[in-house]
């Protein structure tokens, strides 16, 4: 295997057959040893959380997959924290899809003169390019035309697939008794220009909420997997 790119939570290797191995780490982001999936930096190690972000990863995928939604995903291996996946390009320097159904977060921040927080919100899809030293600015779908980082056509299926996924997972929660606020995807395509679904779904990249409550990403995980 040839390492082919260093991450702040996984590695990525490249295999023989031509598709590419996540090493999921025990590295999460955040600031002075408080674990924050918004910050831009490894803040501290938690034994166990790659684990389960790849089987919550893994649990996701496969239930995605069935649903007849393109991703990477090939397999996972629990016994050394690995997923294969197939080879994607990513839109840009990376982008990030955010589905908010209510709203949170920094949707409040932007809106907050024009919307109470916790207000539910129709499956709204938001783009931002992935860029810590501008703080992940917001582009709309003309942006991303104009700059040629994808095609209408590829904004318009990821929107579709976005809202699908999320109401995928979303589903999932309310039978556990849990909440989704929003949650937050990557997408690339393949050699044809096909959208398709990569990186991860784990509970760092979604805010989950119980009775009123905000419920923290290491807490969402043994709750979900109970």
């Amino acid at each position: 295997m040839k390492l082919v790119y260093t991450g702040k939570t996984k590695n990525v290797f490249e295999l023989e057959n031509g598709n590419y191995l996540l090493k999921f780490k025990d590295d999460v982001t955040g600031k002075d040893g408080v674990f924050d999936p918004g910050m831009n930096e490894v803040g501290l190690t938690i034994e166990g959380v790659g684990d389960v972000n790849l089987r919550m990863t893994d649990y996701f995928f496969k239930k995605i997959n069935a649903a007849g939604i393109k991703t990477h995903f090939v397999k996972a291996n629990f016994e050394d924290t690995t997923m294969e996946v197939l080879p994607a390009k990513v839109f840009g320097h990376g982008l990030e899809v955010v589905c908010r159904l209510r709203a949170v977060g920094s949707f409040i921040r932007r809106y907050g003169e024009y919307i109470e927080e916790g207000t539910p919100l129709p499956a709204y899809v938001e783009t931002t390019f992935k860029n810590d030293a501008l703080g992940d600015p917001l582009v709309t779908k003309d942006g991303l035309i104009v700059l040629g980082v994808m095609s209408s056509e590829q904004y318009d299926a990821i929107k579709e697939m976005t809202q699908k996924i999320t109401m995928i997972v979303a589903d999932d929660m309310k039978e556990k008794g849990l909440e989704l606020y929003d949650i937050k995807f990557e997408f690339g395509y393949d050699a044809n220009g096909d959208v398709m679904l990569i990186d991860e779904i784990a509970s760092g990249n979604m805010r989950v909420y119980k009775d009123g409550e905000y419920i923290q990403p290491m807490t969402l995980s043994e709750l979900f997997f109970a």
